[in-house]
């Protein structure tokens, strides 16, 4: 079991900046692969950015458009979102995931936080 714990989440205005955290526990050994995705109300979830823990290639949704930069700590099994120039679209709950490798699709990933809410006024 690996388990994932989110934080960083909070209101922000538009234009602003946030980062977010995932703190990975358990039998982190057993996966490659770390997103982030989000569901707005009434939306589906979807995919914003993707890491491999081995080698640290990244992933991004069309619309972060450069915006948003995730990384990793291996060393702290930890996993970062940094949110910038965030649009009050960026409005949703953002969601840790960890799987075998890393995915643009949720069903790549066994292991999911509880999510961190992230609100955009404009």
């Amino acid at each position: 079991q690996v388990q994932l714990v989110e934080s960083g989440g909070g209101l922000v205005q538009a234009g602003g900046s946030l980062r977010l955290s995932c703190a990975a526990s358990g039998r982190t050994f057993s996966t490659d692969g770390a997103g982030w995705f989000r569901q707005a109300p009434g939306k589906e979830r979807e995919f914003v950015a993707a890491i491999s823990w081995s080698a640290g290639i990244t992933h991004y949704a069309d619309f972060v458009m450069g915006r948003f930069i995730m990384s990793r700590n291996n060393a702290e099994n930890m996993v970062y979102l940094q949110m910038n120039s965030l649009k009050p679209e960026d409005t949703a709950v953002y969601y840790c995931a960890a799987g075998s490798y890393y995915s643009a699709s949720p069903l790549g990933y066994r292991y999911w936080g509880q999510g961190t809410q992230v609100t955009v006024s404009s």
